[in-house]
């Protein structure tokens, strides 16, 4: 699969709840995973690490009120992706989070993802 179809596929099952599907069929095994700096998470190796991490995020979310997810833009073997967020958490409450996230495929795998935030 080509960058243009992992990144609509990634959409396709982020949209659809399926998240850490995601993660198994899209991931490299080596996939590296990067937060804001100080962030826990920070940096992350491995599938089924990411999984974890993702699946902890997950089961804090107490309920999601809203979120999107734009169209893919892609530049070779990257594509990046704003998303929003309006969420519960269990342990810290209703947020309301902007991202752009990152990515670059290899094999037609997602080797690397970052995502990006302001830290208020």
């Amino acid at each position: 699969m080509n960058t243009w179809g992992v990144a609509r596929k990634w959409k396709e099952m982020c949209e659809q709840g399926k998240n850490l599907d995601c993660i198994n069929e899209l991931y490299s095994e080596n996939v590296v995973s990067k937060e804001m700096p100080g962030m826990p998470g920070e940096n992350i190796t491995g599938k089924q690490n990411v999984w974890n991490k993702n699946k902890e995020w997950l089961e804090n979310v107490e309920e999601f009120h809203y979120s999107s997810i734009s169209a893919p833009l892609v530049a070779g073997n990257h594509f990046s992706s704003k998303m929003h967020f309006d969420l519960t958490f269990k342990d810290r409450g209703r947020q309301q989070m902007e991202e752009i996230a990152v990515f670059e495929v290899k094999d037609g795998k997602i080797t690397s993802e970052q995502f990006l935030y302001s830290m208020e």
